[in-house]
């Protein structure tokens, strides 16, 4: 990937591009390939509240037209997520036994049920402005879907989409739960792929509110771990591909900065 800097000024940093509006007051990139670039910050692991934030502060500045489209990839401590159309029902232990093991607890306004997020799970949030993709959600979804099937492929793996549900299934199991938040065209939330995570947290859930389904990982299912770094190479071509963009290391000082 290639990698582009801001300019720091006064302190602030300012990326080489122009915004403009046109008599209708929509906005116009007037960079050429603005478009066509996608700032990608792997962040290791960051707490899920941090991460929240940061990425609401990047959708605003999405929306406003400070910043190209954005994917950030990290993991997170062991946390529970509930969507705005969840229910605590679907946690199965109590809050003192998550309490007991350290597991954080969010209700979030994303899209979706119940959500685990661990340790060796890859999550990526994209933060993508739909307006120039034909504000089409479901097509939006089912690239995020593609790419993470596309993925899978790479390690022998073949899965399928649930046509009643968002997300990547390996027969009957979830391997990768998506989840999405959508504000005047700019995408927040994103996706979460099973790769070497405890799958044992998974038991304290009913995955995206389904009592008869399981989780799956890619180590579960070849039999031994494989590398993050591998995976989100992976991960990052087909992004491209599908997306039919370039993919752009991000100046991590810049996303750190924002990271509270």
């Amino acid at each position: 990937m290639e990698s582009e800097t801001p300019r720091p000024v006064d302190g602030e940093f300012h990326f080489p591009w122009k915004i403009c509006y046109n008599k209708n007051m929509s906005r116009i990139e007037k960079r050429g390939d603005f478009i066509k670039t996608c700032m990608v910050y792997q962040l290791g692991v960051v707490k899920y509240g941090k991460a929240y934030e940061l990425q609401r502060r990047l959708r605003c500045d999405r929306l406003k037209g400070a910043i190209s489209d954005t994917l950030l990839l990290m993991e997170h401590p062991p946390t529970l997520t509930i969507g705005k159309s969840g229910s605590l029902e679907n946690v199965l232990v109590s809050k003192e036994k998550l309490a007991d093991e350290g597991i954080a607890l969010f209700s979030i306004d994303r899209g979706g049920d119940v959500t685990f997020h661990g340790p060796g799970q890859l999550v990526g949030y994209p933060i993508i402005d739909l307006s120039h993709r034909g504000n089409d959600i479901h097509r939006y979804v089912y690239d995020l879907e593609e790419i993470l099937i596309r993925t899978l492929r790479d390690f022998s793996i073949t899965a399928a989409r649930d046509e009643s549900h968002p997300g990547v299934w390996v027969e009957n199991d979830e391997i990768a739960a998506i989840g999405l938040s959508i504000r005047k065209w700019i995408t927040m939330h994103g996706f979460a792929l099973n790769v070497n995570p405890n799958l044992e947290h998974f038991s304290y859930i009913n995955p995206c509110g389904f009592p008869d389904r399981r989780a799956t990982s890619i180590s579960q299912i070849l039999g031994h771990k494989v590398a993050m770094d591998m995976v989100t190479d992976r991960l990052l071509a087909h992004f491209s591909e599908v997306f039919d963009i370039t993919m752009k290391a991000g100046p991590e000082k810049y996303v750190r900065s924002l990271l509270i």
